[in-house]
């Protein structure tokens, strides 16, 4: 998953990110554009950018990778279950 694209999608600033993980506002972007952030700093920046509207992105991401899967109606699931 692309952090970047989560912290756009969270619409908090780089300069905000940055001084809550303790990294320079260069720092902090030089790493976004790499994609070089460590596990932890990964970690601080999920717990900051944790609002709703990332949980919407990645919902509609989870949904999109599924579209294809194969499912049961109702009445296909009672039966496969030997229920009425």
């Amino acid at each position: 998953m692309n952090i970047g694209k989560l912290i756009e999608v969270s619409g908090y600033r780089n300069d905000y990110i940055s001084k809550k993980i303790g990294l320079s506002n260069v720092n902090f972007s030089a790493k976004k554009n790499r994609k070089t952030f460590t596990l932890e700093e990964v970690k601080k920046i999920v717990g900051i950018i944790n609002n709703e509207d990332v949980n919407d992105y990645l919902m509609l991401r989870a949904m999109e990778a599924r579209q294809d899967d194969e499912t049961l109606s109702h009445d296909e699931l009672y039966k496969s279950l030997g229920w009425k």
